[in-house]
């Protein structure tokens, strides 16, 4: 299977992107690492008339922390994400997604800006800035803003990233202190999209009662589906397995999964709630961990 036909530029700054961009608008698509854009190159399932490589960015690509945020350019590989002792130790809960995210080959060419612009409803980063409560910088002509991960998505492969905006920066809080994580999947092989994922934070007050909690699923919706109703059942009580079983039950009730060649709506919405379940008790599980002086 071979592309269609297209015009093909390589820039290496951002104002030449950019310039792009607003020359060519909707005609145009950049490509990250190619991991999704290239495919569906292949299937002709789109024709852009201008192909825009953005591998020649070299500040597009880079791991810092910032005040209470790690800050992750764009063109960062996946496995560089997945390397980087800084993002275990500060954001474990990003660590641990990016390790389920296709195989070794895939993470090596894939980017975090590219996976999360392309906005498929099965991938984990987006599932896990939306728990994160993270955000993305975008850069258009003259102008730069931010977009909440609350904001960003908007439909299956759809998000609030205008046509001449290029996604530059992601940002995900620090990881709280008193704060369990888990990221758990299922596929049916190792490296598939998942049926259904869930990632969640938990954090503990000093006398043991549930301050805060955040949950994300994919694989059950058109883009990342946020688990407010349940997550915010959870807090100021005691962690058990009644209450995540509760807060189980609120995640099947608001999901719209659908049904496919791989798993009917039904399985799905069950996965969702077992999941949450799993999810929830890894995370506490962990909050015991570090307040007993152990790593997570």
């Amino acid at each position: 299977m071979k592309p269609p036909r297209f015009a093909y530029h390589d820039p290496t700054t951002i104002e030449e992107v950019l310039d792009l961009l607003h020359l060519h608008g909707d005609e145009a698509k950049l490509l990250a690492g190619g991991q999704s854009l290239i495919p569906v190159l292949n299937m002709r399932l789109t024709s852009p008339k201008v192909l825009i490589d953005l591998g020649r960015i070299p500040m597009l690509a880079f791991i810092r922390e910032e005040a209470g945020f790690l800050a992750l350019g764009a063109m960062t590989r996946h496995a560089l994400v997945e390397r980087s002792a800084l993002v275990a130790q500060r954001q474990p809960l990003l660590a641990e997604a990016i390790r389920q995210v296709g195989h070794p080959q895939i993470r090596n060419r894939g980017t975090i800006g590219g996976s999360l612009a392309h906005a498929d409803p099965a991938a984990e980063l987006p599932a896990v800035l939306l728990a994160l409560g993270g955000s993305v910088v975008v850069q258009g002509r003259g102008a730069q803003r931010e977009i909440a991960a609350a904001d960003l998505f908007q439909g299956l492969f759809t998000t609030a990233i205008g046509p001449t905006e290029l996604l530059t920066e992601v940002r995900v809080p620090v990881l709280p202190e008193r704060t369990g994580w888990a990221f758990v999947e299922l596929a049916r092989r190792h490296g598939d999209f998942a049926l259904a994922g869930v990632a969640c934070t938990l954090t503990l007050a000093p006398d043991g009662q549930i301050a805060g909690c955040q949950l994300a699923l994919t694989g059950v919706g058109a883009g990342p589906v946020q688990g407010s109703a349940a997550a915010s059942s959870l807090v100021g009580k005691m962690p058990s397995a009644t209450s995540f079983a509760e807060a189980a039950a609120l995640v099947q009730a608001a999901v719209e999964p659908e049904s496919d060649i791989h798993a009917t709506a039904a399985y799905r919405r069950h996965l969702a709630g077992l999941l949450t379940e799993r999810a929830l008790a890894q995370a506490l599980a962990r909050v015991s961990r570090l307040e007993g002086g152990a790593a997570g």
